[in-house]
């Protein structure tokens, strides 16, 4: 697999066993990976947003596990695996939402119990096989989606569901980048999605770095421009799907979902299936992560809202799966999610 085949972005790196990542909060003016050494620096990375997208997390947290998995070895090789679990506990509280972060820990878990002796290599091996089954996921969903995009489609795009956000590729840019290669996607507009503006920062840098034309627009243009008939197809990814098919995903995308039903836009949510947690039955099951508020108060460090205002900072909202066309996973297609195809779907 070349850089031709996932796109010229790497939010994560696995060189000479040690982890590196991209620091996206510098984005799009600096490109500069973080040096991660210990499970401590790798939860840092992931609740402070070095590293975001449910995907990349999930890949960060096996590659620290690596890590962790290292020092507690080193630190008592006859007890490392009681040792290891408070570590995976840390990991597992940095983001709540994103499912795919359990997943993983709960994988590297089960690999744990079965290594004896020096772990590194095994761990290593499995957070490797981790990373490179998601970039396979990302590729077979972009050809899956790009399917159902007519030639000369119209897409909007929500946060960033890139390469940015996963091992690579990327689940609704990997549709994006699919399209586009076979004539199917003419234009992508981007939403610039308020407050950390991972839309503006990240999905239009990542387009434009694989020469992706794309147009960025305010958040709040959205319903204006579908009454205008600019997009057939609004295109998200996914921290967390329930059982249902109701969708987690950043904070905006349930009113996308609305207003693009009102104006006969179709909606696609991209994601693997490490994102459906069949152990939540329902959306309203799915815990919200509510960030400090104020990253709506500022913009990189400086205030735009009077001193003191109350300000409140969901970072995901719940699409209902009937306002949703279609969920495209590596497995397969749903159209017109609900329980029954969910279930079938993962089974």
């Amino acid at each position: 697999m070349n850089e031709k085949d996932v796109g010229s972005v790497q939010a994560i790196k696995w060189e000479n066993a040690e982890l590196f990542l991209l620091d996206q909060r510098l984005l799009p003016r600096t490109e500069s990976y973080l040096h991660i050494d210990s499970v401590d620096s790798a939860s840092r990375a992931i609740s402070s947003m070095v590293v975001r997208g449910a995907p990349a997390i999930g890949v960060t947290a096996a590659y620290a596990i690596v890590l962790a998995a290292r020092a507690r070895h080193r630190e008592d090789p006859g007890n490392w695996k009681r040792l290891v679990e408070a570590d995976l506990r840390l990991l597992g509280d940095s983001r709540p939402t994103a499912v795919n972060l359990r997943w993983a820990i709960e994988r590297m878990r089960r690999r744990i119990a079965s290594t004896d002796g020096d772990p590194v290599g095994t761990l290593a091996a499995e957070a490797e096989a981790i990373h490179s089954e998601d970039i396979n996921a990302n590729l077979k969903m972009g050809g899956l989606g790009a399917a159902f995009l007519d030639p000369g489609c119209r897409v909007l795009t929500h946060c960033n569901a890139g390469a940015l956000a996963t091992g690579g590729y990327g689940t609704a840019l990997g549709v994006v980048r699919s399209g586009y290669r076979q004539g199917r996607v003419a234009e992508v507009y981007a939403d610039e999605t308020r407050p950390w503006l991972q839309g503006a920062r990240l999905t239009a840098w990542e387009l434009q770095k694989d020469g992706i034309p794309v147009t960025l627009i305010p958040d709040s243009a959205a319903a204006h421009l579908m009454s205008r008939h600019r997009f057939d197809w609004i295109i998200v990814g996914s921290d967390r799907i329930a059982a249902n098919g109701d969708v987690a995903n950043k904070i905006g995308t349930y009113s996308l979902a609305v207003n693009a039903r009102y104006h006969g836009v179709k909606f696609m949510v991209v994601a693997p299936t490490s994102t459906i947690d069949m152990q939540t039955l329902r959306g309203d099951d799915i815990p919200i992560e509510n960030r400090n508020p104020d990253e709506v108060t500022k913009i990189a460090e400086q205030s735009i809202a009077p001193d003191g205002v109350t300000a409140e900072n969901p970072v995901f909202d719940v699409t209902p799966a009937e306002l949703v066309d279609v969920i495209v996973t590596e497995k397969g297609v749903v159209e017109r999610p609900d329980s029954g195809s969910i279930r079938s779907l993962m089974a």
